[in-house]
Order: C-alpha cells, then sequence, then structure tokens
C-alpha cells in the first residue's frame, strides 16, 4: 500500500514593522525536493557572497543581485509545480484589528492557522503528511501550537502543547502533521526565502503609492541602475531599489501567467489562489471576525 507524501513547509513572519500592515508566508514542497531545492537556493547566496538573506538589507547591492536571483529561481520553481509560496497580509486598523486591548501575539497564532490551514488543506492533494518548519525566531509561541492542532479537529482532549505533544501515530492520524521543527534562519534558505517574499507582500502595501508610482513612471525600465525619471527623486535609494524588485517580480509572474497582480488597497495579491504564488490580503470576513484581547490575570 502506497504512503501518503510528506510535504514540508517553512514559515516566516515579516520584520518589516513601519506602517499598519503585518505579515506571514509559507514556502511549501514535497519532501522529496528539499534536498535539491535547499541547495539550489544555498548556491545562489554563496554565490552573492550573502550569509543570510534579509529583506530589511535590501538596499545594499549584494542583497539586491541575491533577491534578484531568488525571485527568478522561486518563480521558475513555482511554474514547475515544485514549491508553492503563500502569502498573508493583514491592516492592523481594519475592523478586526482596530480594537482596544488587542493581543499582537495571539492574532499572530490565529492568522498562522489561518494560513496553515489554507495551505495544507486546500492548495496540497488529500492525504499530504506535513512537517512544519517555522522560523524559531517569531513572535509565535511555538510552545502553545496546540491551538493550532486542536482547531484542525474538535476530537483532540485539549491542554495539549508542543512539549506535551501527542504520539507521531496519533498526530498522524488526526491532523497528517508528523512533527514541528522551529529551524534558525540563518541555516536554512528556504526561510530566507520566505523572508523576500512576505518582505515584498509587506512592503507593496505599506508603500503601495511609491510602488503605484515607480510603475507608472518606468514601466519597461527594469534595470536595477538605470536613471530614475525626475518625479521619482524623492524616493530614497532603497525604495527605488524594493519597487524595482516588485516589479521585475511582476513582469515574471506575467510572463508565466502566475496571475499576480499589484492592486489598489491591497499591493499584492492573487486573484486566483490556488496559483503557486498566493498573495492573500486577509479581509474581515463578518462583524463577528475580531482580533483576540489580551486576557486580564486576575490574582486571589
Amino acid at each position: 500500500m502506497a504512503t501518503d507524501p510528506t510535504h514540508v513547509a517553512f514559515a516566516d513572519e515579516s520584520n518589516y514593522s513601519k506602517g499598519r500592515y503585518r505579515g506571514l508566508g509559507v514556502v511549501s514542497l514535497e519532501d522529496k525536493h528539499l534536498s535539491m531545492i535547499r541547495q539550489e537556493l544555498q548556491k545562489l547566496l554563496d554565490e552573492s557572497s550573502i550569509r543570510e538573506f534579509k529583506w530589511k538589507n535590501t538596499g545594499k547591492g549584494r542583497e539586491i543581485f541575491a533577491a534578484q536571483k531568488l525571485i527568478k529561481y522561486a518563480i521558475e520553481k513555482a511554474n514547475q509545480r515544485i514549491i508553492r509560496l503563500d502569502l498573508l497580509t493583514w491592516d492592523t486598523e481594519d475592523s478586526r484589528h482596530k480594537i482596544k486591548g488587542r493581543d499582537d501575539i495571539a492574532n499572530f497564532h490565529r492568522m498562522y492557522h489561518q494560513l496553515f490551514k489554507n495551505v495544507m488543506r486546500q492548495r496540497w492533494p488529500a492525504g499530504s503528511r506535513w512537517i512544519l518548519k517555522p522560523d524559531q525566531h517569531t513572535a509565535m509561541k511555538w510552545h502553545e501550537v496546540g491551538f493550532f492542532l486542536e482547531q484542525v479537529s474538535h476530537t483532540i482532549k485539549p491542554g495539549r502543547t508542543i512539549f506535551k505533544p501527542l504520539q507521531p501515530l496519533e498526530l498522524d492520524r488526526y491532523f497528517s502533521i508528523l512533527d514541528i521543527q522551529p529551524c534558525e534562519s540563518h541555516h536554512e534558505p528556504l526561510t530566507q526565502l520566505v523572508d523576500l517574499m512576505i518582505g515584498m507582500a509587506v512592503f507593496s502595501r505599506t508603500e503601495l503609492e511609491k510602488v503605484q508610482q515607480w510603475q507608472k513612471e518606468n514601466i519597461g525600465q527594469l534595470d536595477l541602475f538605470s536613471q530614475p525619471k525626475p518625479a521619482t527623486q524623492n524616493l530614497s535609494r532603497s525604495c527605488k531599489q524594493r519597487c524595482e524588485l516588485i516589479m521585475d517580480f511582476l513582469q515574471q509572474c506575467k510572463q508565466n501567467r502566475l496571475g499576480v497582480r499589484l492592486k489598489d488597497a491591497t499591493g499584492l495579491k492573487t486573484p486566483i489562489p490556488n496559483k503557486p504564488i498566493n498573495f492573500w490580503p486577509y479581509i474581515p470576513q463578518h462583524d463577528y471576525d475580531k482580533a483576540p484581547i489580551r486576557q486580564k490575570i486576575t490574582v486571589n
């Protein structure tokens, strides 16, 4: 009897904290491709003399060249349906989040749940088994991921945590999750790829007007070191380079019919979410869709 395929999902949060927008990203792939993808990504980073890629450093020359290589590679592998990239962003001032006493850490938990559920249950074949590899340096408290597992199935007994896990057979039976293995991003090129993609997603919302301005005035001019037109002189060097990276990315997505668009109000968005690169600007679903609030601690 054939064993259901094992998939791996690498997750990270946006470290671009300027402004009102936040984001999470996941790159997922079948385990049989993991070694190849990891080695090829690391080779691209080594060629650019990058020890660890970070979106926040994309104002520098080496990081720009590395980002170009990573983007081209990611689009190629996504177009071959070897990897998926799912990027979730949200507005901290929308009706869900603009509430008194909002618990940002608990909200990250819920958004991770939304993203993982979307990827694992809707974007890969039914029966897939999963290993989750989040960046350990995140706001997420991975020792409290019992919330996530419990929301996948209501049959689980309460009180489970990552330090009191189910046995592997039980995890597999209830959730198709074999393990959760937080990793260090500087050792993991796939996590660094997520950092790049979620960085672009959040930047495209935070600096949407600047990206649109650059797009309008430089359409068809994708050389990172071409001279900008006069109206863009007010943009910083790093902002110009990031805008042009996003334009380059959009052009490649268009050439490969991946359906990614730059939309008013939401930045990067994929209207058809089953495409292998899915930018998902989260919109509150109903009046009761509210972020969690901090719980008061009472002392007896």
